[in-house]
C-alpha cells in the first residue's frame, strides 16, 4: 500500500482529539454538565454568534405533572402528518416521552429529584449548533440554517440512514412503508407535505411556522406551558429569562453536538 502523508496527519490529529476529549471528561463539566445561568448563554454562543439561535426549555417542574398528558405530541403529529403505526420498529416520531433512564442514562446515578427517575421526558430533534447528522449527509438532504434549525428536505433524501447512525438520540425516523396509506385523508394537514416510502422525516422545530412569527405548534397546545421557544441569543427573550438562574441539563452534552434543548430540573 502507498503510504499517504495526508492519512498519517489525519490519523495525528483524530489521536489528538480523542486524547483532548478524554481530558475534557474527567474535567469539572463532565458528563452530567448541569448548567447554570450565564453558562447556558455561554455555552451556546461561540466566536461570532448568530443574531437568532432557536431554542427549545422544556420545563420537567411543569411537564411532570401530567404523566399521561400528550396534547403536544398529538398536536405535532396531525400538524405535520405524522402516520400513527403501532409496529415499533416501523413507527415515525417527531416528539415522543422517553424514560428518564434512557434520555439521560449518563445521569442515572446523578443527584437530581427522585420524581424525576420516574417520570416520562418529551424528547425531540435537538437541533445540535454542532449536528454530525448534516455532515454525514451525502446528498445534503439535511443542512442547519443561519438560526439553528437543522432542517430536512425529503425530497433529497436517498433513503441512505447515514443521519440516523450519526445523531446520538433517535431523533430520525424511516419510512419504511408508504405513510400516505396509513393516514387518513380526511385528517390531512393539505398545508404541510406528506412523505413517500424510503425517505427521513424529523422535527424542524416548525420552520414554516416560525418563519412567519408563529410559536411551534408543541408549544401552543401545551396546556402546562412546560414547553418554552425563543431566540437563545437575545437575553430578553422568554427562553434565555428562563433558564437566567435555573438549573438545567441537555442530553449527551459530552459528545460535542451543543444540543438547543434544555431541560429545567
Amino acid at each position: 500500500m502507498k503510504y499517504d502523508k495526508n492519512y498519517e496527519l489525519s490519523r495525528r490529529e483524530f489521536i489528538r482529539k480523542a486524547a483532548l476529549l478524554g481530558l475534557s471528561v474527567g474535567g469539572s463539566k463532565t458528563l452530567m454538565e448541569v448548567v447554570f445561568g450565564d453558562d447556558i448563554l455561554a455555552a451556546s454562543t461561540d466566536e461570532n454568534p448568530a443574531t437568532v439561535r432557536w431554542a427549545m426549555v422544556v420545563d420537567m417542574t411543569k411537564c411532570s405533572r401530567r404523566e399521561d398528558c400528550s396534547d403536544c405530541m398529538a398536536a405535532c403529529h396531525r400538524t405535520h402528518n405524522v402516520p400513527a403505526i403501532s409496529n415499533r420498529r416501523h413507527e415515525i416520531k417527531w416528539i415522543w416521552r422517553e424514560p428518564f433512564v434512557n434520555a439521560f442514562p449518563e445521569l442515572k446515578e446523578g443527584r437530581l429529584r427522585k420524581d424525576l427517575y420516574g417520570a416520562g421526558f418529551i424528547v425531540l430533534c435537538n437541533h445540535c449548533d454542532n449536528p454530525p447528522c448534516v455532515r454525514v449527509c451525502p446528498t445534503r438532504a439535511t443542512w442547519r440554517r443561519q438560526d439553528g434549525i437543522v432542517m430536512m428536505d425529503m425530497h433529497r433524501c436517498i433513503g441512505c440512514r447515514y443521519c440516523m447512525a450519526a445523531c446520538p438520540y433517535g431523533s430520525r425516523s424511516f419510512n419504511w412503508m408508504d405513510p400516505r396509506k396509513i393516514l387518513d385523508e380526511k385528517a390531512i394537514n393539505q398545508d404541510y407535505p406528506t412523505r413517500t416510502k424510503g425517505v427521513v422525516e424529523k422535527c424542524d422545530f416548525c420552520a414554516e411556522r416560525i418563519d412567519r412569527g408563529m410559536l411551534p405548534v408543541c408549544v401552543e397546545a401545551c396546556k402546562e406551558k412546560a414547553l418554552v421557544f425563543g431566540n437563545l441569543s437575545d437575553a430578553g427573550s422568554p427562553v434565555s429569562g428562563l433558564l437566567a438562574g435555573r438549573f438545567a441539563i441537555r442530553r449527551k452534552p459530552e459528545l460535542g453536538t451543543r444540543p438547543e434543548v434544555y431541560y429545567i430540573v
